[in-house]
This record gives structure tokens, C-alpha cells and sequence, in this order.
């Protein structure tokens, strides 16, 4: 009985390290620290498509937080009645569905799912590919990059980010993330690269 609730409650905290989001998503070298494995997949999607790690990073730290199971809001009936919500963005990238299924086409990444941490680097990187062939967005452009992420390749075609300022403000702080992920990444890439450890 004794082993049987230890063994429940490893499982426990084993399920809770793989699900909970980095402690420090503003500091790309703790992240990588704390979440195995990260880097690598984060390292091999960036030279499979081409874009920054640091690009694709500061994409995901404003679509879910790193958190794997983000969902947008419920929107509300009368006011406090839940609703359904606002789309099927869901994971990591906070992909739709349709978008998902777009690149597990595309891609042949069959059973990759958006609550996989290497599956949604992978998808980032793929996304922001597509962008440079149907929008002609350079992969170094994190900018409109987000813009693209954010508004679909027609939308974005369409510059349907110009009647909204909001949009544009954020796609303007994914920018500058991603160049603070890229001044820390310098810092200690050589570590990483090299499978060191380090403590903050």
C-alpha cells in the first residue's frame, strides 16, 4: 500500500514538471535550464526552417506564456454565463484547428500535438517559413512575422493589422522580446551548445 501511494505520488510530480511552464519565461537561458531538452528542439526547428530561435521564442512567450495547455478566454453570455470561446487556438502556439492540420499535412509531422513542446517549436518555425513564401516576410523580420502569426497570410496580404493598433503595439513587443531572447541567448549559447550546467 505504502509503495503504491509513493508510486501515484512520483507520477504525480512527473506529470506536474512536464505540464507547468518555465519559472522565468522573460529569461531565455533559465528556460532553457530548467525545460530538457528545449533548446535541441528549439535549436533543430530553427536551422529545419530557417527562423531565429530567439524569433520563434518571443512568438510563443506572447501566444501561451510556454504554458502547454492555453486556451483563449470563454466569452461571456449576459455577462456571467460562460460561453464558448472566442476559437480552437489551443497549446504551446495557441495554433487553431484548421492551422494545425494545415501543417501536419504540410510538414508530415503526423501525431504532433500543440501541448508538445517540440511539436510547437516545430510548427512556429514551419509557420513563419510559410509566411517568407506567401507574404515575402524575411525569417529575421520578427515584427511582421507576428503580424502573420496573428492575422493569417490573407489577413496579413490584406494589411488588415492596420485598422488595429493593439495588434500592431503587441507585434512591436514580440519584436523587442526577441531581441532581448537573442542578447541572452549570446550569453549562453556556448553553454548549451556544450550541454554545460550553470546556476543563476
Amino acid at each position: 500500500m505504502i509503495r503504491f501511494a509513493l508510486l501515484w505520488l512520483l507520477i504525480l510530480l512527473l506529470s506536474g514538471c512536464v505540464t507547468s511552464p518555465p519559472k522565468h519565461v522573460d529569461n531565455i537561458c533559465q528556460i532553457f535550464e530548467e525545460k530538457d531538452g528545449w533548446y535541441n528542439d528549439a535549436k533543430e526547428s530553427s536551422q529545419k526552417w530557417g527562423t531565429s530561435i530567439s524569433t520563434m521564442m518571443a512568438i510563443m512567450h506572447q501566444e501561451s506564456r510556454f504554458r502547454p495547455k492555453a486556451k483563449p478566454p470563454r466569452t461571456k453570455i449576459l455577462w456571467i454565463i460562460p460561453g464558448p470561446r472566442a476559437s480552437s487556438a489551443y497549446g504551446f502556439p495557441q495554433a487553431q484547428d484548421s492551422t494545425w492540420d494545415w501543417y501536419i499535412d504540410s510538414s508530415g509531422n503526423w501525431g504532433a500535438d500543440r501541448d508538445d513542446f517540440s511539436d510547437a517549436i516545430d510548427f512556429v518555425g514551419w509557420y513563419s517559413a510559410i509566411s517568407y513564401k506567401l507574404s515575402k516576410i524575411k525569417p529575421s523580420d520578427t515584427y511582421n512575422l507576428y503580424l502573420a502569426y496573428h492575422e493569417g497570410h490573407g489577413g496579413f496580404n490584406r494589411r488588415s493589422f492596420k485598422s488595429k493598433k493593439w495588434l500592431t503595439q503587441v507585434a512591436h513587443k514580440v519584436s523587442s522580446k526577441a531581441n532581448t531572447y537573442k542578447r541572452q541567448l549570446n550569453g549562453c549559447r556556448e553553454r548549451l551548445d556544450s550541454g554545460g550546467w550553470w546556476f543563476f
